[in-house]
């Protein structure tokens, strides 16, 4: 399931050993919503992913934090750390090998 992330669940979301994929995205942005269709795709197909969504419209902060300049981004963290960030329109098939290649359990 696809969490929705803010300033006040963000750290626990991000602490943990299993890595988790934030989706930095606002609703007025074309792209991210696209992107948000394949992350459900993702979700449905890979249950076991941890995958996070911040809308920057609401958590400036966040956005701010992570230098976040252009959406959609998405940072994969583990252990706390920002490990991999990609910027605009992946599928599914790249989302997937983002958690791959950074231990996301398939």
């Amino acid at each position: 399931m696809i969490q929705t992330l803010d300033t006040k669940n963000f750290e626990e979301a991000i602490g943990g050993a299993e890595p988790i994929l934030v989706d930095f995205w606002a609703t007025w942005c074309g792209p991210c919503r696209l992107q948000g269709d394949v992350l459900h795709e993702v979700d449905e197909a890979h249950p076991s992913l941890r995958i996070g969504k911040v809308n920057v419209d609401d958590c400036r902060e966040l956005a701010m934090r992570f230098g976040i300049s252009a959406i959609p981004t998405m940072i994969l963290f583990k252990d706390g750390q920002a490990v991999e960030s990609v910027t605009g329109l992946r599928d599914a098939a790249a989302v997937t090998e983002l958690f791959r290649k950074n231990g996301g359990t398939l």
